[in-house]
């Protein structure tokens, strides 16, 4: 049923576009000629305007030939770099990029993968519900197409988003995650002359952190200090420090507790250290940068969409499990603006790496997959 030499060249021409966030034009283009060949009608919302891009988020609709629900496929057109020069190579079944660049599998298998369904279901004659397939934008830095998506558009209550590494599972559940960046500012000195006269951010940034419960804390939630910045030169007491982490999990009581605790000890470092200097007192500050960078998803079990996938996977003998993520997704957006959403795996894997890499064996079992969801949808 699936062609496989059809969806390795599909795949091939998207890996080629350079597609980093924000830069997305080239690549909008494509898709929007390639649908277009599939008698899709367009939809553009105004996402590129709000968040800085060169593309809108893409809403493409497929006329129904059976009554139904419609069926909401989504995926996402950027990527992360090195992007320049990206070359994909097929060797022995598996595509990879020849280059010192990401291959693009993540997220343009996904869209492969939903194209060459689509194109089975037309030349097959397969009855199907309405579909809708949104095609976001900078998912990469923060799920900023997805946060600015006009929902209006979209009519479907439940999805399929194709956007997670390996093919054997489906992800009903994902955390919520806060962002977080603490500015320390002590008192600069001379290292080697007056050291008693400078307050060290990066000491008192140690100190906090030492205290700190980070990694896996238990089965809900994890923590992280992801990148540290300060001091000027080695004789020079560190006036500044900055910190970004973060904290996720899947129980929102949880995630604030945790995020709160990390806060609190950096906070207590702070508020401790003070020096005398010519007999006045200096004392460290610190600001706090906090977002939430994503709400969590939980499908439940028994949900229609689950079910449906499962079916699917039934009748063609396809391996499946259902699971939870420690990662957010647009899926994350879309269940939280009422279309009950899971993540299916593409066949994706190493992403956000140069050894990324994607088999052609796996785009054509899920291609498979859809083709048979979307059958029974």
């Amino acid at each position: 049923m699936i062609n496989t030499e059809r969806i390795c060249d599909e795949f091939a021409r998207q890996a080629a576009i350079e597609s980093p966030s924000f830069k997305e034009a080239t690549m909008a283009d494509y898709l929007r000629q390639r649908f277009a060949r599939l008698n899709a009608t367009l939809t553009e919302d105004n996402a590129g305007e709000q968040i800085g891009s060169q593309s809108n988020n893409l809403i493409f609709r497929i006329a129904g030939t059976k009554p139904g629900a419609p069926l909401l496929l989504s995926a996402h057109m950027d990527t992360v770099g090195p992007t320049e020069g990206v070359k994909p190579t097929l060797i022995e079944g598996i595509f990879r990029s020849t280059g010192n660049t990401i291959l693009g599998a993540d997220d343009k298998a996904g869209i492969a993968e939903i194209i060459e369904a689509l194109e089975v279901l037309r030349e097959q004659q397969i009855d199907h519900v309405p579909l809708e397939i949104a095609i976001t934008v900078c998912e990469e830095v923060g799920l900023l197409g997805a946060k600015h998506l006009d929902f209006s558009l979209i009519e479907s209550k439940r999805g399929i988003a194709l956007d997670t590494t390996g093919i054997s599972h489906v992800i009903h559940k994902a955390p919520a995650a806060n962002r977080f960046t603490v500015q320390i500012t002590g008192q600069e000195a001379h290292a080697g002359v007056v050291p008693e006269n400078g307050i060290s951010s990066i000491l008192i940034a140690a100190r906090a952190i030492s205290r700190m419960q980070l990694g896996r804390i238990d089965i809900e939630t994890t923590a992280n200090i992801g990148v540290i910045k300060g001091g000027q030169a080695t004789n020079i007491i560190p006036r500044q420090t900055i910190l970004h982490g973060e904290v996720r999990s899947h129980n929102p009581d949880k995630l604030r507790q945790h995020t709160e605790q990390i806060i609190g000890l950096i906070e207590d470092e702070v508020t401790k250290t003070r020096i005398t200097v010519a007999g006045g007192e200096v004392q460290a500050t610190m600001t706090v940068e906090l977002c939430n960078e994503y709400p969590s998803m939980h499908v439940d079990l028994q949900a229609g969409i689950l079910k449906l996938i499962s079916d699917a996977a039934t009748a063609i003998d396809f391996p499946l499990q259902i699971k939870a993520a420690g990662g957010g997704s647009d899926a994350n957006i879309l269940n939280a603006n009422g279309i009950q959403c899971v993540i299916m795996g593409t066949g994706m894997n190493k992403v956000h790496s140069v050894d990324e890499e994607v088999k052609v064996e796996d785009m054509v079992q899920i291609a498979h997959l859809l083709v048979e969801t979307i059958r029974r949808a």
